[in-house]
């Protein structure tokens, strides 16, 4: 046997045993969390908010880098294509589940073959919330205006595909009516407009929504998750009007496919502490968001039935991207 072939052979004897020790010291440096989202945002501040808290749990900075654009695609497709050692990680969102029916030509096209779950990071609802000078005061009086007015009420979004769109889409259909869809860039400017009355209505994110009704500058109909928000608790959810109605925001962590169990034992362990932890929870309800301890099999669920629920309302109302 020839001496490079001895000491190839040598290599893939001590391979296991190498890997064995990696993963037994890991981590030893800093982790990166990739984010589809701009800095500055409710994603981010939440995203770096876990970040901090899990770094105190597995003794390693964890640096948040943002790679916003494509749909959140870019980040998404660098963590699936990222060395599986555990060091870059993503904080995914409900976008991969609504990009594969919306967009199917980004990447990735299947993120629950392409991704590993880890755990879920937290939830976020959406208000419905009307401009004043709408004749509605609850969930039943706007849906019996809107009946009786088809297609008077223009109702914003952050933009065609967004979740909030999605969420106008899911609450057309069960309630049937028919509004005027208005897709912005981002939620703000369609805040702007709904206190102006140039649109009616909107569901926008809690953080968002509170300020300006608390301004008086809009009403509050309903929450768009299941149960009721400890910030708005007088504000009923549309669940109460239209049973089963459930839609929101979600941030799960991923990592990339073939990460060694142990490593994403530790992540996982890590990332629960993180949304168990009572400070963590009390910072996000002020921020509008609810903590979410459940593991990689609740993230790999909701992802699963976000991919199934958003698919089919996209296929059946016909929504393309702008």
């Amino acid at each position: 046997m020839t001496l490079h072939r001895r000491a190839a052979l040598g290599l893939m004897l001590a391979a296991p045993g190498l890997a064995q020790a990696q993963t037994e010291t890991w981590p030893s440096r800093p982790i990166t969390l990739l984010t589809g989202f701009a800095p500055g945002g409710l994603t981010d501040v939440m995203t770096r908010l876990i970040a901090q808290r899990m770094s105190r749990e597995l003794g390693q900075p964890i640096v948040v880098e943002n790679r916003a654009g494509g749909a959140t695609a870019i980040a998404s497709t660098a963590v699936a294509q990222a060395r599986p050692d555990g060091y870059t990680l993503l904080m995914g969102a409900s976008s991969l589940a609504i990009n594969p029916a919306l967009q199917p030509n980004l990447t990735p096209r299947e993120p629950m073959r392409e991704l590993v779950p880890i755990g879920m990071g937290y939830r976020s609802a959406f208000v419905l919330h009307v401009h004043p000078g709408l004749p509605a005061r609850s969930t039943a009086d706007f849906i019996a205006y809107a009946r009786a007015n088809p297609g008077l009420i223009n109702f914003g979004s952050s933009g065609t595909g967004a979740v909030n769109h999605l969420c106008l889409e899911l609450f057309r259909a069960q309630a049937g009516i028919e509004v005027v869809h208005v897709p912005y860039r981002g939620g703000a400017p369609a805040l702007i407009d709904l206190r102006a009355g140039r649109i009616q209505a909107m569901f926008a994110a809690a953080l968002e929504a509170i300020p300006v009704i608390r301004e008086g500058a809009t009403y509050p109909l309903a929450v768009s998750s299941a149960a009721r928000l400890p910030l708005l608790p007088d504000v009923p959810a549309v669940a109460e009007t239209l049973p089963g109605f459930d839609a929101v925001f979600w941030q799960g962590m991923f990592a990339p496919v073939g990460t060694p169990e142990p490593v994403l034992a530790r992540l996982g362990a890590a990332l629960r502490a993180t949304t168990e932890d009572a400070d963590i929870r009390t910072r996000m309800a002020a921020q509008g968001v609810t903590a979410e301890t459940g593991d990689a099999a609740a993230l790999r669920r909701i992802l699963a039935e976000d991919t199934m629920k958003w698919g089919r309302l996209i296929r059946e109302q016909n929504i393309r991207p702008e």
